[in-house]
């Protein structure tokens, strides 16, 4: 029991931490972060971001929230970067250096290197005293009050906070290039992620199963219906060929629960009127949280005002966006 609860208290302490780590980086939010977004904004060139250690982690995955942002970027590491890496760096790029102290040796080495490139250099720091601050254009301020680490030493917070200025970093470059869900739709098209992004209701629907009856279809046909389309459900039309409703084999179900004198009834005394529709050019995804919302498994598809088919929980799950 005492173990449990040392655990709990552990955790608990380390995410307290951190968060407020993160909330105080509210406060570094000033004017060279503005003009770093600019010139990225502006520049014509890509993003290196580099660092070594735990600060090469963290680079490595804000690299990837800007390319898939619209902002070309790519990691560099500060030991391998005087071991030839430099050659990757255009005229035109901006550097961002990350490193907690800002003092280390790779970095020292690096940043006359970079100096004498005529990069543009920013400096994502917990130390705005430091060599790298001094030396930077632009300084992202990552200053915390300790890591999370009992002895203060393991770097837990300031790489929590420095990922977390590098998301605001990205995210301002996306509002600011207005960056839209059709342009992320470009950067992730594998995946559940992609998927949500750009299939449309059109792409999953049965087309060649399309249950329909006449409003004033008798049960019969309407189980016929049901059973031969194998969707679980039929959509009921008038003379016209407008949709008027929708039944279920849980309707049936609930039907025979309420009587059994079923030789009369027909197909408008058993659906639900007014359905939950969607139209074949929306996405997906809004088919799958329309049925959640109305805790329902099918939809029925339309294209303009005629039923082009049924789209159900199966098919979106099939798809692999569920």
């Amino acid at each position: 029991m005492n173990l449990a609860k040392n655990i709990r208290k552990t955790a608990t302490r380390v995410l307290q931490n951190e968060a407020n780590a993160i909330l105080n980086l509210i406060d570094f939010i000033d004017g060279d972060f503005e003009a770093c977004v600019e010139r990225i904004l502006h520049s014509k060139g890509r993003v290196v971001i580099t660092g070594v250690g735990k600060s090469a982690i963290i680079a490595n995955k804000i690299v990837a929230t800007l390319n898939s942002t619209g902002t070309p970027a790519l990691f560099m590491h500060a030991a391998d970067a005087i071991h030839g890496d430099l050659g990757m760096i255009l005229e035109e790029d901006i550097v961002i250096c990350i490193s907690k102290s800002g003092n280390t040796p790779e970095i020292k080495i690096l940043v006359p290197l970079l100096k004498k490139l005529g990069s543009v250099l920013v400096a994502m720091v917990s130390n705005t005293t430091s060599y790298l601050a001094e030396q930077a254009d632009y300084v992202l301020n990552a200053t915390i009050g300790e890591e999370a680490c009992p002895h203060n030493l393991a770097p837990t917070t300031s790489t929590t906070a420095h990922l977390a200025l590098g998301d605001a970093l990205a995210v301002c470059l996306l509002e600011a290039r207005g960056f839209t869900s059709d342009d992320f739709a470009k950067y992730h098209p594998g995946g559940s992620l992609g998927k949500q992004l750009y299939l449309k209701v059109s792409d999953v629907l049965s087309k060649d199963l399309v249950p329909v009856v006449d409003e004033n279809a008798g049960l019969t046909e309407v189980i016929i219906e049901i059973s031969g389309k194998r969707l679980g459900a039929t959509a009921v039309n008038d003379a016209q060929g407008n949709l008027k409703g929708i039944i279920t084999d849980g309707d049936l179900r609930r039907m025979l629960q309420r009587t059994l004198d079923i030789q009369s009834l027909r197909a408008k005394d058993i659906m639900t009127v007014n359905p939950k529709t969607i139209s074949t050019d929306e996405f997906a995804i809004r088919a799958l949280n329309l049925m959640r919302n109305h805790n329902i498994t099918q939809l029925v598809a339309m294209d303009q005002e005629k039923i082009a088919g049924f789209v159900h929980i199966h098919d979106l799950m099939k798809e692999g966006i569920v």
